[in-house]
């Protein structure tokens, strides 16, 4: 626990932190930070999440994407919400898979996400990502996410590890390369 709270602690520094803020020595690259943990640690995770959204003192504007409220809100406005479960039951896992992963694409998530203008010092924070697989995986998301979001920090809340060239979630599923996020820690 004393390493998490460690993580978590650098965390709240690097958002403070001009450097992140400008995204400065990333040559080039896009500024989208993983922040990984154990998914046994989700509910301290969450608990330092909504105090970081409360902090008034906080050198940043966080603005938080939960993936799983945006899988909802998409599922809604489709009309599926109350279908999904005797959907499940009459035609199996794999054809509800198929069904939601054909309108709640990457790019539908990114529209959700939009909003303009981007503000300096504004930070887009990815959560929920445990919680929208496997209709969404963050791999693709974030090849989604790049065009509208190069200009502000991301940082994803990641249960699972990156070893800066992939992306396994859960730090028990099948990895899925991912080479252009750092690691926060």
């Amino acid at each position: 626990m004393s390493g998490l709270t460690e993580k978590m602690d650098a965390l709240r520094s690097m958002l403070q932190s001009e450097k992140f803020l400008n995204g400065d020595g990333l040559s080039n690259e896009v500024n989208i930070r993983i922040f990984c943990y154990a998914a046994e640690d989700e509910m301290m995770v969450q608990h330092f999440i909504r105090q970081l959204m409360t902090d008034q003192t906080l050198g940043c504007h966080l603005i938080e994407c939960n993936l799983y409220t945006i899988f909802l809100s998409i599922c809604d406005e489709m009309g599926v919400v109350d279908e999904i479960p005797a959907m499940e039951e009459e035609e199996g896992s794999d054809f509800l898979l198929e069904q939601l992963q054909a309108f709640a694409t990457p790019d539908a998530y990114v529209e959700k996400m939009q909003y303009h203008p981007h503000q300096k010092g504004d930070v887009l924070l990815l959560t929920g990502v445990g919680d929208v697989f496997p209709y969404m995986r963050i791999h693709a998301l974030l090849e989604a996410l790049q065009p509208y979001f190069s200009d502000i920090p991301v940082v994803v809340m990641y249960p699972g590890t990156f070893d800066k060239s992939a992306l396994r979630l859960f730090d028990k599923l099948t990895p899925n390369a991912y080479y252009r996020a750092f690691t926060a820690f």
